[in-house]
């Protein structure tokens, strides 16, 4: 999971505060730690990140598998709780929100790997040997990453899906009809959208 610059600093000293002297608050609620938390309190932060960091992060490596993956996870909830920290609602189970963004974040990252192992497929990585000229090849490095962004970020889930199956896997339209359970019409106009959406974009 790729961090903006920004976000490797508040990453950084957000760490920095996590790992100073450690002086827990075991009486506060999670509603007090909550209502400091949204006024920028950041050691009300890091005793909640205290007391629900260890579940949220086993419930992340039970669906991801991934170690390396669940930590980026589970950071990236927290950070991004602290980053909307004005729209927390401290009567609310705090727990059920943290899993929520985290769920979230696991579809996205199962979703880019998904796409990023059929592109492969579809678009083979090169060898290069001498005869090839590196200024292609480093273009059509280029065109791989292009597309498999502009797959990621500009096409609805379904119409991802469909483009995904077709010209990344190579099904035929009556394929892909029956197992979405989808209509022809449907598959070919979804494809028809995605290829234009493709075009748009590479044009840029």
């Amino acid at each position: 999971m790729k961090l903006s610059y920004a976000r490797l600093i508040l990453i950084s000293i957000i760490s920095l505060i996590l790992h100073s002297h450690r002086k827990v608050e075991q009486k506060l609620t999670d509603i007090q730690l909550l209502e400091q938390v949204k006024d920028s309190d950041m050691e009300a932060f890091r005793i909640l990140f205290d007391r629900y960091q260890p579940v949220l992060f086993r419930q992340v490596l039970f669906q991801t598998g991934q170690t390396d993956v669940s930590h980026d996870i589970v950071q990236e909830t927290f950070i991004r709780i602290w980053e909307h920290r004005g729209s927390l609602r401290p009567r609310l189970s705090f727990l059920a929100y943290a899993l929520r963004i985290s769920r979230n974040l696991i579809y996205d990252a199962m979703k880019h790997q998904k796409v990023r192992e059929r592109s492969k497929k579809f678009l083979p990585s090169l060898a290069l040997s001498e005869q090839d000229d590196p200024a292609e090849a480093l273009q059509f490095t280029l065109l791989k990453e292009k597309i498999t962004t502009i797959i990621n970020d500009n096409l609805p889930q379904r119409c991802r899906e469909i483009i995904l199956l077709s010209r990344f896997e190579g099904k035929t339209n009556q394929e892909i009809a029956e197992s979405l359970h989808l209509s022809v019409r449907t598959v070919e106009h979804q494809i028809s959208y995605a290829l234009k959406i493709l075009r748009k974009n590479l044009d840029r």
